[in-house]
């Protein structure tokens, strides 16, 4: 079963978030923060799956995106990591070019 569902940029900031499971707010952040740190501080080289708490994370990488998926210990690693490339795949053919970008908006003013 899938507990959750994290984008997250390269500067460790939630891009979108939801959750199958009821978790407190304040939680969340403390969750969401140690996921981030985790995914992001593995080399390219390293397996997408890592061990997490009671449940695994699956992640994949596309250029400054991480898709990061909490699943349960009974869940396929490989088949959520298929599902994360088939939903990345739809959000592109529907909105032609996804990317992240970070604008700073007090900059441009």
């Amino acid at each position: 079963m899938i507990k959750f569902f994290l984008m997250v940029n390269k500067k460790g900031q939630t891009r979108l978030s939801r959750y199958y499971e009821h978790i407190e707010i304040n939680k969340r952040t403390t969750l969401e923060a140690e996921v981030i740190k985790n995914c992001l501080s593995r080399a390219k080289d390293q397996c997408s799956f890592i061990e997490y708490k009671d449940f695994k994370l699956v992640y994949r990488q596309y250029a400054a995106l991480f898709v990061v998926v909490g699943i349960n210990e009974t869940e396929n690693e490989m088949a959520v990591y298929e599902l994360i490339h088939n939903f990345v795949e739809v959000l592109d053919k529907y909105f032609s070019r996804v990317s992240e970008l970070d604008v700073s908006f007090s900059e441009s003013k």
